[in-house]
């Protein structure tokens, strides 16, 4: 909205052309994301805290998390609210990626709204059945990959790319490319859900990367930085960056509050949709393969808990103490702190390899 209003003034004063720079705009979202999550969090977590309910707490958990229990949940929707309003305000609301990247996150959130409000309302840890879980996220998942696919604009929006290797790059026809689309939001939606257990441990992982999912769609929008890095060359996916620099902003600013002893849980209201809205970048920019290894953390969660359920069934015995894998090295006596700031470090190692393949090709 401000956008529009920066672009009549620029008819008067010239320096209001200033706003036309996406690198400005993004910062001033990260900016607006991050006060108006410090500024609203209070007033939220009071909200929550008043539906009586707060985060119950498995009893086959770790016992240290026994004291968490009537923490406020469904704190991801400060999150929700500040992307938003950061979005609206600073974003080109003309590009059709802002609209399915939004669209994505509000249905993904609505998803995990609903699985928190059984968890709350009913006292079942284990929220929606996971069937039905899985079926909405399907229908949405599916609907935004036919209509990427769908109104895709150039060849490179619709091929897959390797990293590492500047010349392998596979056209893919609609239902390759949906399925890919599928996968990644819904398998990262999951991923990022599994991953939040800790005070702090998903949510400053997210921020990294959408961080450096910020710095792929800059590039693929650009024309000649996508040709001189020789990523995929997206039309439009520049304004990307108005959304990765909000939901950094809006984690820092919900950080600040979920940080060790929590006074808030992020919920599936929050990791679900945040899970969704990077594989829905990440499938926009072409850069899924870059997405697991910048998501490792979120990757290596997913398969700690897969590995444990295949190897009880198949052999009775288990792999890990617990999982997700962060419950594992709880139990092996890590005290909490400790997990989540070496999950933080090998989160940004693997930032910084992902964002190593814009030049090793």
């Amino acid at each position: 909205m401000l956008l529009e209003l920066t672009r009549w003034l620029e008819q008067l004063q010239s320096l209001f052309g200033l706003f036309g720079y996406l690198t400005f705009r993004g910062i001033l979202s990260a900016l607006t994301a991050l006060a108006l999550s410090l500024w609203w969090g209070p007033a939220v977590i009071r909200k929550l805290g008043q539906l009586k309910g707060g985060q119950p707490i498995r009893k086959e958990g770790p016992q240290s998390h026994f004291s968490k229990a009537g923490t406020p949940t469904m704190g991801g929707a400060l999150i929700l609210f500040t992307v938003m309003a950061s979005v609206l305000l600073w974003g080109d609301l003309r590009n059709k990626y802002v609209w399915i990247v939004l669209l994505v996150m509000l249905a993904f959130g609505a998803i995990g709204w609903y699985d928190d409000w059984i968890k709350i309302v009913r006292r079942d840890p284990n929220g929606l059945k996971s069937r039905w879980k899985y079926l909405l996220q399907s229908i949405f998942g599916l609907g935004a990959g036919l209509y990427l696919w769908f109104f895709a604009d150039v060849p490179t929006a619709t091929t897959f790319y390797v990293p590492f290797f500047k010349s392998i790059a596979l056209p893919l026809a609609g239902i390759g490319f949906v399925a890919i689309a599928y996968f990644w939001i819904v398998g990262f939606s999951n991923a990022v859900n599994l991953t939040d257990g800790l005070d702090g441990l998903a949510i400053m992982p997210t921020v990294l990367v959408a961080c450096a999912l910020g710095i792929f769609a800059y590039a693929s929008g650009h024309a000649e930085f996508s040709k001189y890095l020789q990523i995929p060359a997206v039309p439009g996916a520049g304004e990307l960056v108005i959304i990765c620099a909000a939901i950094a902003g809006a984690g820092l600013g919900f950080l600040w509050f979920n940080t060790y002893p929590a006074m808030v849980f992020m919920g599936d209201i929050g990791a679900l949709a945040l899970g969704a809205v990077l594989g829905t970048i990440a499938v926009i920019v072409r850069q899924e393969l870059v997405l697991v290894i910048m998501g490792g953390i979120f990757v290596i969660e997913t398969l700690s808990v897969m590995i444990q359920v295949a190897s009880f069934k198949l052999t009775g015995k288990r792999v890990f103490r617990m999982a997700p894998i962060h419950h594992h090295f709880e139990l092996k006596g890590w005290p909490e702190p400790r997990v989540i700031v070496r999950f933080w470090i090998i989160s940004v190692v693997l930032v910084l390899v992902g964002l190593a393949t814009l030049k090793v090709r």
